[in-house]
């Protein structure tokens, strides 16, 4: 099987990177940061226009109805841009939980999707846990904000801020309100929402990835020591050729991925993606702050916007451990994997 994106996605792929790449990117990140949402907003209207939050939403709720892989090249440009806002929770965390829950009660999917399709309605998810408070994306500019726990699904009181890697990543502590839905069928909606809002996080960190690799390309073309140009230097060549085939080896698991979101290797492909797009997008990170140096640091460099970006998203929807640890749970519930950790 090829896993490849076909003529149709790549034009839809350029469509939204040409959507961004006005040049205000930058300045709305740095405006949602603040106190200023309007630019960014505007980014995500520019966005529902041209479909991509509604690709995976079915047209039964206004959305296009389109596959998963269709979600993951918006993401992949989203990523690429740093694009402000809870885009993976409006588009793919939120829509795929409310479908699922859909199945024995459409009411939530049918207030609350066709909005979020249309791009007037923001939503935000948290995933809570025992031993930490939960805590959601910008909730306080979302419309919806949902909060997960365990096989309860309710709405969100938004609490007190905390302090995120990015600035750009709102972070707020949300706590249990009305009670959305709860039992085995809200439990296996939470975990449909985990696993998409993972895949198009992943796709995020691939796009970011690529961004920090061109954008160092064209920096170490330009900048010189001993009158040379630092491209030139084996050893500066050998880390960036790192960076690319980390990049070129998540980009067919991701698409993998989003072929089998229907099937019983569900969560095994998207931790396997998610694990690569995550370790390759670091390397990026890495490689772009040691070839650019000191001003790579700085907060008034657009490169910091993509740095802070990727370090958030490496474990804002579950860590590397984690996700390692779900592709061997689910290698060992096949057989693939003995007790003893070794193939069989």
């Amino acid at each position: 099987m090829k896993f490849a994106l076909s003529p149709e996605h790549l034009d839809f792929g350029a469509s939204i990177r040409k959507l961004f790449e006005s040049g205000s990117t930058p300045t709305a990140v740095r405006a949602w940061s603040g106190t200023d949402p309007a630019p960014g907003r505007a980014l995500i209207e520019q966005l529902a226009a041209a479909g991509a939050l509604g690709l995976t939403i079915a047209e039964d709720f206004g959305g296009l109805g389109a596959e998963p892989l269709d979600q993951l090249v918006a993401f992949i440009e989203i990523g690429r841009a740093a694009a402000p806002g809870p885009l993976v929770e409006t588009a793919a965390a939120v829509p795929a939980v409310l479908q699922a829950l859909a199945e024995t009660d459409p009411a939530p999917a049918q207030r609350w999707l066709p909005g979020i399709s249309e791009g007037t309605v923001s939503a935000t998810i948290a995933f809570g846990e025992a031993d930490r408070p939960a805590v959601a994306v910008d909730a306080d500019r979302a419309e919806l904000v949902l909060l997960a726990q365990g096989d309860r699904l309710s709405t969100g009181r938004v609490g007190e801020q905390v302090r995120s890697v990015d600035p750009a990543r709102r972070l707020f502590v949300v706590e249990a309100d009305e009670t959305v839905a709860e039992g085995p069928q809200a439990r296996a909606a939470i975990a449909a929402g985990f696993d998409f809002g993972a895949l198009a996080n992943a796709a995020q960190l691939l796009g970011a990835g690529k961004a920090l690799l061109d954008a160092s390309t064209e920096y170490v073309k330009q900048r010189k020591q001993f009158g040379r140009p630092i491209g030139e230097f084996q050893a500066v060549k050998q880390k960036l050729a790192d960076v690319f085939i980390g990049l070129d080896l998540a980009e067919p698991l991701l698409y993998r991925a989003a072929l089998t979101t229907g099937g019983p290797n569900r969560v095994r492909d998207i931790s396997a993606a998610a694990v690569a797009a995550a370790d390759a997008a670091y390397r990026a990170a890495r490689a772009a702050l040691q070839v650019h140096g000191a001003i790579g640091y700085t907060a008034e460099y657009d490169l910091s916007l993509w740095l802070t970006r990727v370090t958030a998203l490496r474990s804002a929807w579950g860590t590397p451990d984690l996700h390692r640890g779900r592709v061997a749970e689910a290698l060992r519930a096949t057989g693939a994997v003995d007790p003893s950790g070794a193939l069989t």
